[in-house]
């Protein structure tokens, strides 16, 4: 009877999980991004509750306070440079848009390009449509955002009633082990976490860095949309280089280079030193399984798939290592060892 009980939970947690998965994918993400801010909110909270000695639930009402205060002081003191670097940026890249266009319409294979790159249906009578098609995202992005970090301030902040509501769906032998593989995911989500923080921050400083030594303007904000978009990997930094070589080409060709030169040496660092030596520390992922489930999650789910293909495989690999490699295959050799004693 017990057998049946532990079989029949955890078939009907996988069919459940399928069924998200093929029925409702997307909202699977939105409550899986949910849970990394959660585990953001947890680690910082939990870090503050036990060097103070407060309770959990003040630790990370004080650690989002901090955030708020953070946020808020680095507005003020950087929002002017900001807000001045930011128009210089929208100033000066449609004349280097332009500059770009004359240059590459002065071919005679320029024009043919240019003539397939025109959007005309943004004036035509489906240009209505496009645009609406824009706002309507613009407005569905905002409100998963806002879906996402409540998710992730209610699941930081009372974590213990939906850890219940989790375990509770496994035959009560099952439970005990089912809070050490959660313990488990917790603390490998919270390990990617971090490395990914830090790199992305390492990829900020040295991409602004970069641009200034060779001359460069609004490095600051150039450096900080490459920290931001280092979170999508792959096509994150090719965004991120695009509106600084725009910059770069009302310079020449010899600034364009060095543009390019710097995201290139700093892609690199990245991908083959900061982020392996990082992850070695915190969560050590096979670069293939990594490369797989970002083409994966890139096909099926577009960007925001992309985004979360990596915390995804370290979430997977975890459990499979733990259910299925230590327990499934772990309890088989056991009893196999067990019977060859015997004999």
């Amino acid at each position: 009877m017990r057998g049946n009980q532990r079989t029949v939970s955890l078939i009907v947690i996988g069919v459940a999980l399928a069924a998200a998965i093929v029925f409702v994918p997307h909202v699977l993400l939105l409550v899986f991004a949910g849970v990394l801010v959660a585990v953001f909110l947890r680690s910082g909270g939990g870090f503050i509750s036990s060097k103070c000695g407060l309770p959990y639930q003040a630790g990370v009402g004080i650690f989002l306070l901090l955030l708020i205060l953070l946020l808020a002081g680095a507005f003020a003191a950087f929002a002017p440079a900001v807000m001045k670097q930011t128009n210089e940026l929208f100033d000066q890249i449609p004349s280097a848009a332009n500059s770009l266009r004359e240059w590459i319409s002065s071919y005679a294979w320029g024009n043919a390009v240019l003539e397939r790159a025109t959007p005309r249906g943004l004036w035509s009578a489906g240009g209505s449509d496009a645009a609406t098609m824009a706002v309507t995202s613009t407005f569905g992005a905002l409100g998963n955002m806002v879906i996402m970090l409540f998710i992730g301030l209610y699941g930081a902040l009372d974590p213990g009633i939906y850890r219940k509501g989790m375990l509770a769906l496994l035959a009560p032998s099952l439970r005990p082990r089912g809070e050490e593989v959660l313990d488990r995911a917790a603390a490998t989500l919270a390990d990617w976490l971090a490395a990914k923080l830090i790199s992305m921050a390492i990829v900020g400083l040295l991409t602004a860095a970069g641009l200034w030594m060779i001359g460069i303007p609004l490095a600051f904000l150039l450096g900080l949309i490459a920290a931001l978009l280092a979170f999508i990997p792959n096509i994150g930094p090719v965004i991120a280089a695009v509106p600084a070589l725009l910059l770069a080409f009302g310079q020449g060709t010899t600034a364009m280079l060095l543009v390019g030169a710097v995201y290139l040496v700093v892609q690199t660092l990245e991908s083959y030193v900061i982020t392996p030596v990082i992850q070695q520390q915190k969560v050590a992922l096979p670069p293939a399984l990594i490369i797989a489930m970002q083409v994966l999650f890139g096909v099926l789910f577009g960007i925001a798939g992309l985004a979360l293909a990596t915390p995804f495989a370290a979430l997977g690999l975890t459990l499979v290592r733990e259910i299925y490699v230590g327990d499934y295959l772990g309890t088989e050799g056991g009893k196999a060892g067990r019977a060859k004693k015997a004999e």
